[in-house]
């Protein structure tokens, strides 16, 4: 098993992430079955906000961080201490260092992430990349009991009400994924952002040292796309014309002016 490696060095490349799709038996069309995240710079490993705050220090750090983001949190949301899984999904959402890592059902989203947030005086520096997996592969190496929780619901990804009805903690999903599984979550829509994001959250299990070795040694159907730097202003164009931009991405005030920002870019 092995992450497949695909360079993508032309615009007319990109229509193959884009298409991707496969043939569902069930409702006799085809169906993408997969999810995406975007890197502005394709040799950035992949990791959660908490890897990169609290480095080795993560797991003994995560429950304070946790505990007073419920604390302080509580007077605007007080239903988020009965649950960790909210806690985590709305810190996320808000900047918080939490185990989660987000993904989109949308390659043009993580298109977009993967060409926006950067120094635009190095935009054309390095070569990006785009990560695909496929959830259906991803489910098949979840423990038994979790496969049998999204086959009830008939689902391909968790909730946040999923998890609470099972009574499964951090201690427990950590002891039953070990470093060989992990689910996604599909957030609620607490705001639009959500929405247009088509965002999902991998669950980092505390004993998976990295996503990358993971999906390298058990899955066959992962592809790294390295896209070449030579077309990065024309990829963004692209999005622009389709109307994937910080003005939808992030919608309100703040979306509009990063927008704006970068459309009067002068290189």
């Amino acid at each position: 098993m092995a992450v497949n490696t695909v360079y993508i060095n032309d615009i007319d490349g990109i229509w193959q992430i884009i298409k991707n799709s496969k043939y569902d038996e069930n409702i006799k069309r085809k169906r993408s079955r997969y999810l995406y995240r975007g890197l502005s710079n394709a040799d950035f490993i992949m990791n959660t906000s908490l890897k990169r705050n609290c480095k080795e220090q993560s797991m003994r750090l995560e429950k304070s961080i946790l505990r007073n983001f419920e604390k302080y949190v509580a007077i605007s949301d007080p239903y988020i201490t009965n649950s960790v899984w909210k806690q985590m999904v709305v810190g996320q959402h808000h900047g918080l260092p939490t185990r989660l890592m987000d993904w989109s059902y949308s390659p043009l989203i993580s298109m977009h992430f993967a060409t926006s947030g950067i120094s635009l005086e190095k935009f054309e520096d390095s070569d990006f990349a785009i990560w695909e997996i496929d959830i259906v592969e991803i489910n098949s190496l979840l423990p038994p009991d979790y496969k049998a929780l999204i086959n009830k619901h008939s689902a391909f990804l968790f909730t946040i009400e999923m998890m609470e009805a099972e009574n499964i903690s951090l201690e427990k999903y950590d002891a039953d994924m070990g470093d060989d599984s992990l689910i996604f979550i599909e957030p609620p829509t607490i705001d639009q952002r959500i929405q247009n994001q088509f965002a999902y959250f991998a669950v980092m299990p505390s004993h998976m040292e990295n996503i990358e070795t993971f999906l390298d040694k058990k899955t066959t159907g992962s592809t790294k796309y390295i896209i070449s730097k030579s077309i990065k202003w024309e990829v963004r164009e692209m999005l622009d014309k389709l109307n994937v931009n910080e003005r939808i991405v992030y919608p309100g005030v703040d979306g509009l002016c990063m927008w704006l920002s970068r459309h009067y870019y002068v290189t």
